[in-house]
């Protein structure tokens, strides 16, 4: 298979050149003019940021990205799908205020939001792929309605799929709140008794009432209403909430793979990844702990595959910045250029497996050329 181009700028800037400059000649020299742009309904794809969490892509780049859209004709609007977990994004109501306290609104953002999958989640449209673990991806109509699709990533760690990058944004991202359950249904956690110390947060934060305190003030999980979306797992700080045994990150990965090639699916798609305040963790919690590493640039691609594994390569080669102490306890700084940080922080997971199942199903490609604008 032939390498796929990876465009790749630096985060340097001067007086004739700020971040939004060089983000549109980036996305123009990876060739997203080549697109059919003009009256297409493009949905931009982008992740709000959970209220707290401060990690997500500043709307200033989505407020240049619908510009340059609008400038060939296109009608852009922003998207992202309601949540399977508790927060203030788990329906359309309280999703579409969290997005306008984060500044993704027509005034700031300069484009129409809305919510892909409806009021409740309900809303979404089968695609047809007849897959090895998703038979017809459940996908927000908004999206799959859309002509086009860009998905535009922030770049980070992630609890149960090692990392978070293009495919978790269109194959997590865009699934319906039902899709959602399909993805992580099978990903039921488990409870490490000696560990857990009955701090209750994991019972607290539970959308399903499935996590309570036992007599011994230990978690238990009820696996009848166990949706397996694992947000115990990230929220817990004491390792008393892990992946269960009888499942692995993997099957995650494929069928997050699966949801990916559903959304993109007969229509024409492009990708640009931030990696940018690379935060261990996903940007659904309402807090964001310090960056692994400096921030490294921005990336645009028509491969969702190579884009990923781009910015994989970049994290995996920087240094550990000295303020993030995940990382900084347990190894020399200078033992950290070159390592999978990502399974460092997350061991049960395998973030390559999401990347090989895309490969094989024809999404993309992990071989790429680096291409610097």
């Amino acid at each position: 298979m032939d390498k796929s181009k990876v465009y790749f700028t630096n985060l340097r800037t001067k007086p004739s050149a700020n971040l939004l400059d060089k983000m549109e000649r980036l996305v123009k020299k990876a060739g997203i003019d080549n697109l059919p742009l003009k009256n297409s309904f493009i949905a931009i794809k982008i992740h709000f940021g959970e209220p707290g969490n401060l990690a997500y892509i500043r709307p200033n780049y989505a407020a240049r990205m619908a510009n340059v859209l609008r400038s060939f004709g296109a009608k852009p609007f922003l998207t992202d799908c309601n949540t399977l977990y508790s927060g203030r994004r788990a329906n359309a109501v309280d999703h579409l205020q969290s997005a306008m306290e984060n500044g993704f609104n027509p005034i700031s953002a300069q484009c129409q939001v809305i919510i892909a999958d409806g009021l409740k989640g309900t809303d979404y449209k089968e695609i047809p792929l007849n897959g090895e673990y998703c038979k017809a991806p459940k996908i927000g109509t908004a999206i799959a309605d859309a002509d086009i699709v860009i998905s535009m990533n922030h770049f980070k760690g992630h609890e149960q799929s090692g990392f978070g990058g293009a495919l978790k944004n269109l194959g997590m991202g865009c699934a319906s709140v039902g899709g959602k359950l399909e993805l992580h249904s099978a990903s039921q956690p488990v409870i490490d008794k000696e560990s857990c110390i009955g701090c209750n947060v994991c019972v607290k934060y539970c959308a399903h009432d499935a996590v309570h305190l036992n007599a011994n003030r230990k978690a238990e999980i009820d696996y009848d209403k166990c949706v397996g979306c694992g947000q115990c797992v990230a929220l817990c700080q004491y390792d008393g909430a892990v992946m269960g045994s009888n499942d692995t990150s993997e099957r995650l990965n494929y069928k997050i793979a699966e949801y990916s090639l559903a959304v993109v699916k007969d229509k024409p798609h492009f990708h640009i990844s931030f990696v940018m305040n690379v935060s261990p963790e996903c940007d659904c919690w309402n807090h964001n702990d310090a960056a692994i590493v400096p921030d490294l640039g921005i990336l645009a691609s028509f491969d969702p595959v190579a884009l990923d594994m781009a910015c994989a390569d970049l994290v995996i080669q920087a240094p550990v910045l000295h303020s993030n102490n995940q990382l900084a306890n347990e190894h020399e700084h200078n033992d950290l250029c070159g390592c999978d940080k990502f399974h460092l922080m997350h061991p049960d997971t395998d973030w390559l497996s999401g990347l090989r199942h895309a490969e094989k199903i024809g999404l993309g490609t992990m071989q790429y050329e680096l291409i610097n604008v």
